[in-house]
């Protein structure tokens, strides 16, 4: 580690103790949206997973995901800058450029899509701890900037710590864990085990500075999570990519933690048109369709309107759909009933220990995948990891209440 560096906790106490970390996304946790969640509360935020040796050799490919304004020190700090890789050359190569930009860089050792599965990284190099240790070892010795990882758990608790020992034991000053296996992904991505990640937490050192990635649907989420993790700080993915409120905990401000699709849409739109670069504008379209998700289920005549349109149109186009959206949510509200129709209300307690809430349709919301002709939210969902050994160990706290009873 160079004389520059910080360890993990005096660093994560210098970027301000965060406890909502937004979660790096391909091609969706970009500047634009970065300047929008730290908004709605991500106090840390990790930009979309870069491939290292593009980064590193590609100079068209580098110019296309990081910008002028990427790391910029009064609007996108602290940043963690994540790249996948297999290579310790290239990824360091890769994490010099952008060392004196960010706190920190990260090596994503949990994706689990195809694409990893065949370019070799990501949860595949679950599979070669050797490489791994490679890996973040190059960046610890070599970066003025700290290195952290994310991973995924096993099957295997026991497997499960080891591995994280050894992400640690190679330099990771952070360490983020998702709650999910390698194969739990698209209509197989079940629940997220916090039991294991308490586990873990638990038998790592004491001020190692500990992420808890998985289950978070809404605010009340976060709290949750991190009283059953004893976590540092709570990462949303996919939560926040449908709803940047996930990570709203100052107060209970619907309009902060359930925004409507019209002001968010605007809100998210005037940021894109300020942002220099191409990643954000790229990004445009997905995230008009996220954010809209159930708003597009009840207004489908919108859906062929911005397939249609070309991310790389004139802002003028892109203007008329928002006006639309919010055209049709002014008529939403001019409804006499409006202040019964535009209520949250919760659902009963879940197996899992929270609950699902319903949403008027014109509010950002969670997204739940239908499997079989089945939403998530309305099945019973399989919890990764949930083999014997949680068993064990809750016989073992057992015995413990009563020897100590005794």
């Amino acid at each position: 580690m160079t004389s520059d560096n910080l360890s993990g906790r005096k660093l994560y106490e210098k970027i301000g103790s965060p406890k909502t970390v937004l979660a790096p996304m391909v091609d969706h946790s970009e500047l634009a949206w970065r300047v929008l969640s730290r908004r709605y509360g991500a106090e840390l935020c990790f930009t979309p997973m870069f491939h290292a040796r593009l980064f590193a050799t590609d100079e068209k490919y580098r110019k296309k995901m990081w910008g002028d304004m990427d790391g910029d020190p009064e609007k996108d700090r602290p940043l963690v800058v994540q790249f996948c890789a297999n290579d310790p050359d290239y990824l360091l190569q890769a994490a010099k450029l952008v060392e004196d930009r960010c706190d920190a860089v990260d090596l994503n050792l949990g994706c689990p899509q195809g694409i990893a599965r065949k370019g070799h990284y990501g949860a595949f190099l679950m599979d070669d701890w050797d490489l791994v240790y490679k890996l973040i070892n190059k960046l610890h010795k070599n970066l003025k900037c700290a290195v952290t990882a994310k991973i995924r758990v096993y099957d295997d608790w026991e497997k499960s710590l080891e591995y994280a020992k050894m992400v640690l034991s190679a330099g990771a000053q952070f360490i983020t864990i998702h709650g999910r296996t390698r194969d739990m992904k698209g209509q197989k991505t079940g629940l997220a085990n916090w039991n294991i990640l308490r586990y873990l937490r638990d038998n790592l050192p004491k001020d190692q500075v500990f992420f808890a990635n998985g289950n978070i649907l809404y605010p009340s989420d976060l709290k949750r999570c991190t009283d059953e993790v004893n976590c540092d700080a709570v990462m949303s993915a996919e939560g926040n990519l449908y709803n940047p409120g996930v990570f709203w905990t100052k107060d209970n401000d619907k309009e902060k933690q359930f925004p409507r699709v019209d002001k968010l849409l605007r809100e998210y739109f005037e940021i894109v048109k300020e942002c220099s670069g191409e990643a954000s504008r790229v990004a445009m379209k997905s995230h008009f369709f996220k954010l809209m998700y159930e708003f597009l289920n009840v207004h489908k005549e919108l859906r062929p309107i911005i397939g249609r349109t070309s991310v790389s149109a004139p802002f003028e186009e892109w203007e008329k759909i928002v006006q639309q959206v919010e055209e049709i949510v002014a008529k939403i509200y001019e409804k006499e009933d409006i202040e019964k129709l535009d209520q949250i209300t919760d659902g009963p307690t879940e197996a899992w220990g929270g609950h699902y809430k319903k949403v008027p349709y014109w509010r950002c919301q969670p997204y739940f995948r239908t499997v079989n002709g089945e939403k998530q939210n309305m099945r019973e969902l399989e919890v990764a990891a949930s083999n014997k050994r949680k068993n064990e160990i809750e016989e073992e706290d057992r015995k413990k209440v009563k020897v100590s009873a005794a």
